[in-house]
């Protein structure tokens, strides 16, 4: 019972503290409650065997019998790597949050870090769940928290962007809605109705309705994740959000796609995953560039850090259709490290906002001067975006290159030119705000305080500790792309090498 103990420790305390009376004591609640959740996933990392590898601390019961519908929960490599991303961003996340500046109408209500509570648990649902059908209800419950996030407690525009989330989200789970409601048709055929993974996946599909089915998940997935070109709702909605709302829906609720495409596409669809990989592994080159171009050229610091993670989802999109274990290890390692390196740019330039007044880049100038530990946190922050060596983020983009160069070189080798293109707009952004004479504007602007520093800097330590030593991540990641890539039965591409010379022909030469 730890994983439902795990989902519901947040769930129950956001709802404690949005019927409680209102007061500041529902701030330190909130991180009690993150802070406690955070420990029980440690617990439950301590429970996972990482040498025996597949689904552990499993639970099931029978939720809706007449569908076949099971509440059913259980951790892999790649299920327990996004759980510890969502239990250690909420805590530092959540303390950040503790001073945003909200609308005058809803300043004083405990709702904010209510609905932020909530998210986490059922974030932490959504990675767990072994039930087709129960990880589409929290699926789209997730959508309920972020919506109200934006709309309500937003800055300027934050209705039409809240709208705009919604709608693109809902029309994507209402796709795979059909395509949840073809499987539950399949299974029943097949002698009993079951949404439990192990049971979907012994199906024998048709090539089209494997095909068909495939699509139904897979727009979905590329909505939340998201990938060119259905990414347009993010800029907006990052643009309109808080920088914790902003953090939790970057670097946690859209992993949920990439996610889903490991788990539900190569893992009930494999023939159609591996069909589709050279349009998706287009999509996600375009992607990384397209977003990268984008950021190079933005003015507005919020929008320019959504734009870099469309680039960077690109990277995680490519290495999971790569279809290679490098890669596809490369992805998932990636998606903890952007998680990580986007929380401290969406926060750093969160307080920069909030001081100067304006989330226009020009607005800002010489800040170093004033305020150095905000100017090295951002510099921290950057330079684990474009994946500087020593930075966690260098070596999961490392295996993504490396492991998708070794099936398609070409596209490859274009992903490749996303790490120059990052390197420009990080070091422009930089420069533009840090760097130089001090504008006039922001004489008023203070530096990082106890707070801002306490918030930031694990997420500093474990960019750094990432950097330098990966390997027990990976020994965790690893059985579960292995298992993945055996369902999906596409081996990794032999070495290439030069053919061999044959002995007789040598001989000749030399006469």
């Amino acid at each position: 019972m730890m994983l439902t103990a795990l989902a519901l420790l947040p769930l129950v305390g956001g709802l404690v503290l949005a019927l409680a009376p209102r007061g500041d004591w529902g701030r330190w609640f909130a991180v009690a409650v993150t802070g406690a959740t955070l420990a029980l996933s440690l617990a439950v990392l301590a429970r996972y065997d990482v040498d025996a590898g597949g689904m552990q601390l499993t639970e099931q019961r029978t939720w809706i019998e007449p569908m076949g519908v099971h509440y059913a929960l259980g951790v892999d490599g790649l299920g327990l790597t996004l759980v510890l991303l969502t239990t250690v961003l909420t805590p530092f996340v959540v303390l950040a949050a503790l001073r945003d500046r909200l609308p005058a109408s809803e300043g004083a209500s405990n709702g904010y870090l209510a609905w932020m509570l909530v998210l986490e648990g059922l974030a932490i649902g959504v990675f767990c769940a072994t039930d087709v059908f129960l990880f589409y209800v929290l699926f789209e419950a997730t959508l309920v928290p972020i919506y109200f996030l934006i709309g309500s407690y937003g800055t300027a525009g934050r209705g039409r962007a809240a709208i705009g989330f919604l709608v693109y989200n809902l029309v994507g789970g209402l796709v795979m809605l059909a395509a949840v409601v073809g499987l539950y048709v399949l299974s029943a055929d097949a002698g009993e109705p079951s949404y439990l993974l192990t049971d979907l996946q012994q199906l024998d599909l048709g090539v089209w309705t494997e095909r068909l089915l495939f699509v139904g998940f897979f727009l979905a997935f590329a909505i939340k994740a998201p990938l060119w070109p259905l990414h347009t709702w993010l800029p907006d909605a990052a643009g309109a959000a808080t920088p914790a709302t902003s953090v939790l829906m970057v670097s946690v609720i859209d992993k949920i796609g990439t996610f889903g495409m490991i788990r539900f596409c190569l893992g009930l669809f494999p023939g159609a995953s591996e069909w589709a990989s050279p349009v998706v592994m287009v999509l996600a080159v375009i992607s990384i560039v397209y977003g990268a171009l984008l950021a190079i050229g933005a003015d507005d610091l919020r929008r320019l850090v959504a734009l870099t993670s469309v680039s960077h989802f690109g990277f995680i999109v490519l290495g999971v259709f790569a279809l290679t274990t490098t890669s596809m290890a490369g992805s998932v390692l990636y998606m903890l490290n952007h998680g990580l390196s986007t929380a401290v740019l969406f926060l750093v330039t969160g307080v920069m906002i909030a001081q100067r007044g304006s989330a226009d880049v020009a607005a800002f100038g010489g800040v170093q001067r004033i305020a150095p530990i905000m100017s090295g946190m951002l510099l921290i922050g950057g330079l684990s975006s474009l994946s500087l060596p020593g930075m966690a983020p260098f070596v999961s983009e490392l295996l993504v290159i490396v492991g998708t160069f070794s099936r398609e070189p070409v596209l490859g080798s274009i992903a490749a030119l996303g790490i120059v293109l990052a390197a420009v707009y990080v070091l422009r952004l930089y420069r533009r705000t840090m760097t130089g004479p001090l504008s006039p504007d922001v004489g008023g602007m203070r530096d990082l305080g106890t707070r801002e520093v306490a918030a930031l800097s694990p997420f500093v330590v474990l960019i750094v500790a990432l950097g330098f030593y990966p390997q027990p991540l990976l020994d965790v990641i690893e059985p579960a792309v292995d298992e993945v890539s055996h369902v999906v039965g596409v081996g990794d591409p032999e070495p290439r090498t030069p053919a061999p010379v044959a002995q007789s022909e040598t001989h000749e030469e030399g006469h």
